[in-house]
């Protein structure tokens, strides 16, 4: 098991609850394979430095997590599927 964290946003157009819908679906990924989920940490809505979609602002999500080395290829499958799904970055720690 590998220990990642993701920072991801999440459209502002979208409510809270279809924003709750996918966090619980990137959350949902990793624990489906196996992995466990240390946090996750809602930072909330932040502007951007430039437009991303022509939007300004995106809600921030923080997430700590343990998986196997395949997990984050499969949650990016579902994040590119995935309806108010802006960016995403891991990082391997």
């Amino acid at each position: 098991m590998n220990k990642y964290e993701m920072l991801y946003i999440v459209s502002s157009a979208a409510d809270e609850q279809a924003r709750e819908a996918v966090i619980a679906k990137i959350s949902g990924v990793v624990t489906k394979a196996g992995g466990t989920i240390d946090n996750v940490d809602k930072i909330g809505l932040k502007k951007f430095a430039y437009p991303i979609n022509d939007r300004n602002d995106g809600f921030y999500v923080l997430m700590n997590f343990n998986a196997s080395s395949t997990v984050p290829a499969e949650i990016e499958r579902v994040a590119h599927l995935t309806n108010h799904f802006v960016r995403h970055m891991f990082v391997r720690k």
